[in-house]
């Protein structure tokens, strides 16, 4: 099974306090197994996903939330015709956390469909 098979089928745990954070060596291996994704310079773990009409892409943008409701880990979307940006952090650490990745993996199982 992949990394990225891996990290889909878990589950985000609730997590609160900075010893929950990931370091950047650690946030760059689960990286690794995330085509597409990037820390980017806030340190945030995004993606920029593109679609060929606003009806696609509002289904994915209600089949994410779907997913951030049954998690419980929201992300933050930007939300455009036919583009959506993803990314994660986890507010109640600090930064990043397994979570933030969890999720990422299972968008990236959504966006398959």
């Amino acid at each position: 099974m992949s990394g990225q098979q891996d990290l889909a089928g878990e589950h985000c745990r609730p997590l609160r306090g900075s010893e929950h954070a990931i370091d950047p060596t650690q946030a760059a291996a689960l990286l690794s197994s995330l085509l597409g994704w990037q820390i980017d310079e806030t340190g945030c773990l995004q993606k920029a996903f593109g679609f060929s009409s606003y009806t696609a892409t509002m289904l994915f943008v209600n089949m994410v939330a779907g997913l951030a409701e049954r998690e419980n880990h929201h992300p933050d979307l930007e939300v455009g015709y036919g583009r959506v940006i993803v990314r994660y952090s986890t507010h109640d650490v600090g930064g990043l956390s397994r979570n933030d990745f969890v999720c990422a993996a299972k968008i990236e199982a959504l966006a398959r469909i």
